[in-house]
């Protein structure tokens, strides 16, 4: 193609290498302002929550769209027997486990999870942590969420049947049926950080903002400009005669 003195003329490996290398830097870029949204609605849920009224989970467990981020109180019994370990929680380079203990509402009509914290992994993986308690009644505060996530869910939650049970990630489903009780939500309350009976809870930690994946992304696409102008430079040559 002749633009005026010059000769676009494609080669086909920096064509094969622009059309492979394009679309991911592209890709990425729109990766990185969906993470940017994502974590400004988290940001927008957890404000709207926190003005929101205390949920009584004793009287109603509405579904999650309806008490994300909220403050909930709850009033019963925790199950010492039954309890769960969510594994590959890692926290300042170190590995652990999130606690997750189901406490049995005090009407007897079912449990709901609760999240008492981290704890850090013994050093042999044969061996559980001690997160030993009491089944007393109590009242338990705390936030509602759905839970540390992981990247990919592969497997089974769980291949081992001992108690506390170790899980790869959060499966409401499997939770429920590995309880003998009804698992009344498909989410768990955080337990409030000042609260007796857990390890340690910093459920505001958040590496960084939006900001830094919109840094992200202007960088992606940058490199993908970049891609594209160095493949018109390589392709293209000045005509100096007919």
């Amino acid at each position: 193609m002749r633009i005026g003195p010059f000769l676009f003329r494609p080669k086909t490996i920096p064509t094969l290498v622009t059309l492979l290398l394009l679309p991911l830097l592209l890709g990425l870029g729109v990766w990185q302002l969906d993470r940017a949204e994502q974590k400004r609605e988290i940001m927008r849920s957890r404000a709207s929550g926190a003005e929101a009224a205390v949920l009584d989970l004793n009287r109603a467990q509405p579904g999650y769209d309806e008490a994300r981020h909220r403050q909930a109180r709850l009033r019963g019994r925790y199950d010492p027997q039954r309890q769960f370990l969510l594994d590959n929680q890692i926290r300042n380079g170190r590995a652990g486990y999130h606690v997750i203990t189901p406490l049995r509402l005090a009407d007897g009509s079912g449990a709901v999870l609760v999240d008492r914290g981290w704890v850090p992994a013994p050093p042999r993986r044969s061996r559980l942590p001690d997160i030993e308690i009491t089944a007393e009644m109590r009242t338990v505060h705390g936030q509602v969420d759905d839970g540390p996530g992981v990247g990919i869910r592969m497997g089974e939650p769980a291949v081992e049947a001992r108690w506390p049970r170790r899980l790869a990630y959060l499966d409401y489903g499997y939770m429920g049926s590995a309880l003998p009780y009804p698992l009344l939500s498909d989410y768990l309350v955080q337990l409030d950080p000042a609260a007796p009976d857990g390890y340690v809870r910093e459920w505001e930690r958040v590496e960084f903002g939006p900001e830094r994946h919109v840094g992200y992304a202007v960088q992606w696409f940058a490199l993908a400009l970049a891609l594209f102008l160095i493949y018109l430079l390589v392709n293209t040559r000045r005509v100096t005669h007919e």
